[in-house]
């Protein structure tokens, strides 16, 4: 956060002026030390009052028993879609600052020559795929990289072992697997990233693409004639209808020597005027329902795609569950479920490899 120490610094002297009894001490942490520096110091006999987290982390911590249940009666301020998605095994244990959700960014004119109209699910997609290859492939999916896929499936129900060998996650992985077979996504389908399929996006060989709305800014910057052909329409969706977002959190260690005041202190900086205040500084979405509310999150001018873009992405954290929840050896499953995607894609027979992916993803969760 050090990109914004005026904000920070701003909302810590306020807060110190509200509360003289009371004195915050900021430390930046670069990210790439996070969690292990976290880790450590939450453990030890003085951790730090108040951390920021992404949730998977917080909820490590939470199984280990390591963080300070916070009462929901405490947490009236926020996005109760949010906040539920925070509860492990029905406790609260982090407060939520800030949030993304992913938007469809879209080729104008590539859809109009297709004739066909934005997707708003899978099943749109893998219909409409067919319609737009004379022209472009109608997506490049980057179903391989990270939980791209779990997070796919989640939209389907699919959540677990005995879920990724279903009849419904068979279908999913199948369609895929038509898409591929049949030229109607590209061949580099296998390994590509996030940044890979936003370098076809621009060079306009794709109808369409799933990301933040900061790839806008990408867009504008280094192919300012595809942005020219850019709108904007909600993430595609599958059999569920939730959305996918990321989330930062806060949480107190329980170890942590002034509970009440890093609890004061987080409310103040998710209240209406210093989300409202951050957001307008960055791309993210607030938490607090009534910012949320605020036509900065609710209204934007024709023409003006950023703005739009917000919106979109501030209504959508209004349906996200049944939300995507990490487990024990994320990673491990991660890399089952994509090897599984590479070799479905490349022919093998789909129930087979499911099959094998279940067994081995049984295998994990009891280590």
């Amino acid at each position: 956060m050090s990109d914004f120490a005026p904000y920070i610094n701003s909302v810590i002297s306020e807060f110190e002026e509200q509360n003289p009894n009371i004195k915050i001490k900021w430390v930046d942490v670069p990210f790439s030390e996070g969690e292990k520096r976290t880790l450590a110091s939450v453990l030890s006999d003085n951790p730090p009052d108040l951390v920021n987290l992404n949730p998977d982390f917080s909820s490590t911590l939470a199984n280990k028993k390591a963080l300070y249940e916070i009462s929901e009666e405490e947490l009236k301020q926020f996005n109760p879609e949010i906040l539920n998605s925070l509860k492990t095994d029905g406790k609260i244990y982090s407060i939520p600052w800030y949030a993304t959700s992913a938007i469809t960014i879209y080729n104008r004119d590539l859809i109009k020559k297709s004739n066909i109209t934005v997707p708003k699910t899978y099943s749109d997609l893998f219909e409409n795929a067919k319609f737009t290859r004379q022209y472009a492939y109608i997506t490049f999916p980057n179903i391989t990289e990270n939980d791209t896929m779990l997070k796919i499936l989640n939209k389907y129900g699919v959540a677990n072992a005995q879920d990724i060998k279903s009849n419904k996650s068979v279908n999913v992985f199948n369609s895929f697997k038509h898409l591929y077979q049949n030229d109607l996504i590209p061949k580099e389908t296998v390994t590509v990233t996030l940044q890979e399929a936003l370098g076809k996006y621009m060079s306009g060989n794709v109808v369409l693409l799933g990301a933040g709305a900061n790839f806008l800014n990408m867009i504008k910057e280094n192919s300012p004639s595809t942005y020219e052909k850019t709108d904007v329409a909600p993430q595609i969706t599958g059999e569920l209808g939730q959305n996918d977002f990321s989330l930062m959190n806060f949480v107190i260690p329980l170890k942590a020597k002034h509970k009440e005041q890093a609890l004061k202190f987080a409310l103040f900086l998710t209240n209406n005027k210093n989300q409202l205040e951050l957001a307008k500084l960055t791309n993210i979405l607030a938490t607090n329902a009534q910012t949320l509310q605020n036509d900065f999150y609710t209204h934007y001018n024709e023409g003006d795609l950023m703005a739009k873009a917000r919106v979109i992405s501030a209504k959508q954290l209004n349906k996200v569950q049944p939300v995507f929840r990490t487990q024990k050896n994320q990673k491990d499953i991660n890399n089952l479920v994509n090897t599984g995607v590479q070799k479905i894609l490349l022919g093998e027979n789909t129930q087979k490899v499911l099959d094998e992916v279940s067994n081995s993803w049984e295998v994990l969760e009891k280590r």
